[in-house]
């Protein structure tokens, strides 16, 4: 399983506010610490927005910064808004599946159930747990 860019970059913009929860951040801030384009994170940045857990400030002097304590945005609930409904393989799409074993395969429960054995993982993690114990060595890897 693969998880898109437009969630590994969502991820990254978390990671980098909580690293430095106490200041705002700017998109371009974000762009080049990660080498991301900022077109990218924009579209990013709104999502997580539109899902509360950024707070935007506009004008001079603005920026983004975490809208709750990282220890209440669980990773399981970022990715599941970030990537949709994750299609795996055909047959997860009834709209678009032209599988023709799909009546009688066995795959798709088995991946059912690894799906959400791997959400389960995730959900037993928050944002504050991507940095704890690592903010001084990401803060130097993000020159912050």
């Amino acid at each position: 399983m693969q998880l898109t860019r437009y969630t590994d970059y969502g991820l990254r913009v978390l990671t980098f506010l909580a690293v430095r929860p106490e200041s705002l951040a700017t998109i371009e801030e974000i762009s080049d610490a990660f080498g991301i384009s900022r077109g990218h994170l924009m579209k990013v940045v709104h999502e997580l927005g539109q899902a509360g857990y950024l707070e935007t400030l506009r004008g001079r002097g603005g920026g983004i910064r975490l809208a709750r304590p990282a220890e209440r945005i669980k990773v399981g609930d970022v990715v599941r808004r970030m990537e949709g409904r994750m299609v795996l393989v055909e047959c997860f799409d009834p709209a678009t599946s032209q599988c023709r074993i799909e009546p009688a395969c066995g795959l798709r429960p088995i991946l059912d159930e690894a799906l959400a054995a791997f959400m389960e993982t995730l959900d037993g993690y928050s944002v504050a747990d991507l940095v704890a114990r690592r903010r001084t060595p990401l803060a130097r890897l993000l020159s912050l």
